[in-house]
């Protein structure tokens, strides 16, 4: 280490880093959180180089040992970070140097920070991934349990959020469901592409030692070394995907927090949320706040923000690194944390929401919404469908005008407007027969709303997560 300057990499200059400049460019306040899995990349490393012959076994072990020990010392919060050796590879083989003496600068060999940088985050994304794929699950498996509990639960169903048609508390559940299975399969695909190695790329062009870099994926659970030196060191196309998959999950997570903080308003009063999930107001007594739902709503704007962020971050660089990519972690970092912690909210509250089932039901006797029955029960009988249309609009508007809802209205009311309309036809105007009688593959009836659950649990299953419900 060079004396005039107190830098690894300092032989070349002349004179010390600026104090600022030093503060500027250091990493070590945030990328520390890397340092389990820099240890574990230096670990494969030193016990490739050792199978190659560039390094002795005792020098191995000794690596192993002392890398060991600072595990421990960084576990037990007792390792000192220092700002002027800039980041956490370089505090970590300081230390290592300290422990083990001269052998411990042999780690270095064949690889550069800009390899071991690229490395350690993607274990580190492959971790967090393990994680969120288990919260993932986890809500998914509680969401499908309270739609089989709520499959015959009526609520209106809404477009423009108007009530359109009635539809089942299970099934309105269930297309929730869909949006975080497609997140589900966009998360494994990602995992993929993070699971590519870059370390023996070095700084951009490889190495002259005669290093295999298979045997280091292998220790490591990588599927293969990455193919292009320039690529490995300078890709950062996998923390984007990433980052476009939380926007999306968090954007489907919005969606829902938004009809759940609507539903426990006073003026839908659909659903309760158990208390732990809602505070109070300081002023207002009554109050009962969902503050999980709209915190997770606010969330999403800052994972947004970080996907901007990164695609900006990458937009102009030539290759192969560049110290702009030293800005890829803390957004990615906070993007990690943001959806593991909206995951674990809403897999912990989802499975006890408890539905108001009366005011639901109520509320879906309000607004016609088994107009479109009437005029399907219309076409039946052989009515043009657009005829039919105009009938069930006229009869609406003599509801407005009456303040009767079409199931309530008399034969004698509904004939005046189509002569055609029989005794049967309070069959389709009930809620329960409008929402059964659209019994297929992906419609409302309970039935089907089950069946649906059933498949969803089964590929749910299949993805071969742990925890999944029978």
């Amino acid at each position: 280490m060079s004396q005039a300057t107190n830098q690894s990499w300092g032989g070349r200059f002349s004179e010390p880093t600026d104090a600022f400049v030093a503060r500027f460019t250091a990493s070590v306040t945030f990328d520390q959180r890397l340092a389990r899995q820099d240890i574990q990349g230096s670990i494969a490393h030193a016990t490739m180089l050792a199978r190659v012959g560039v390094l002795s076994d005792e020098e191995r072990d000794a690596i192993v040992t002392g890398l060991t020990e600072i595990q421990g010392e960084i576990e037990r919060g007792e390792f000192a970070w220092s700002v002027p050796l800039e980041d956490v590879h370089m505090n970590i083989e300081a230390r290592l140097t300290d422990k083990i003496g001269i052998t411990g600068k042999k780690l270095h060999t064949g690889r550069s920070r800009n390899d071991q940088v690229a490395t350690d985050i993607r274990l580190f994304m492959r971790d967090e991934i393990d994680v969120i794929d288990a919260e993932l699950t986890r809500l998914r498996d509680g969401m499908i349990g309270l739609a089989e509990r709520e499959a015959d639960t009526i609520m209106p169903g809404f477009t423009h959020l108007q009530t359109a048609q009635p539809v089942t508390f299970g099934h309105h559940l269930l297309a929730w469901q869909e949006m975080l299975a497609r997140d589900h399969e966009r998360l494994r695909d990602c995992r993929k592409r993070v699971n590519v190695m870059p370390l023996g790329a070095a700084a951009l062009a490889g190495t002259t030692y005669p290093i295999d870099r298979h045997v280091t994926a292998e220790l490591l659970g990588f599927e293969r070394p990455a193919e292009n030196s320039l690529d490995a060191v300078s890709d950062r196309d996998f923390a984007i995907e990433f980052t476009s998959f939380a926007s999306i999950l968090l954007m489907h997570l919005s969606r829902m927090s938004e009809e759940l903080v609507l539903w426990t308003s006073a003026q839908f009063d659909f659903i309760d949320l158990p208390d732990r999930f809602c505070t109070g107001s300081s002023i207002m007594p009554q109050k009962k706040n969902p503050d999980v739902p709209e915190l997770v709503r606010g969330k999403t704007g800052r994972v947004y923000g970080h996907l901007m962020g990164l695609l900006t971050l990458m937009k102009s660089q030539p290759l192969a690194y560049n110290k702009d990519n030293q800005e890829d972690k803390e957004p990615l970092f906070d993007t990690v944390d943001t959806v593991r912690d909206c995951l674990k909210a809403f897999a912990d509250m989802v499975p006890a929401i408890e539905p108001k089932k009366e005011s639901m039901y109520e509320a879906a006797r309000r607004g016609f919404s088994t107009a479109t029955d009437l005029a399907d029960y219309l076409v039946r009988k052989g009515v043009a469908f657009r005829d039919a249309h105009e009938i069930v609009g006229l009869s609406v508007a003599y509801g407005l005008k009456q303040k009767k809802d079409l199931s309530e209205m008399s034969l004698e009311e509904l004939q005046q407007f189509s002569a055609i309309i029989e005794q049967d036809v309070f069959d389709v105007l009930t809620l329960e027969g409008s929402v059964a009688a659209r019994n297929h593959i992906g419609g409302t009836a309970p039935d089907q709303v089950r069946a649906a659950a059933s498949r969803a649990r089964e590929a749910l299953r299949a993805l071969g997560a742990p925890g999944v419900s029978v």
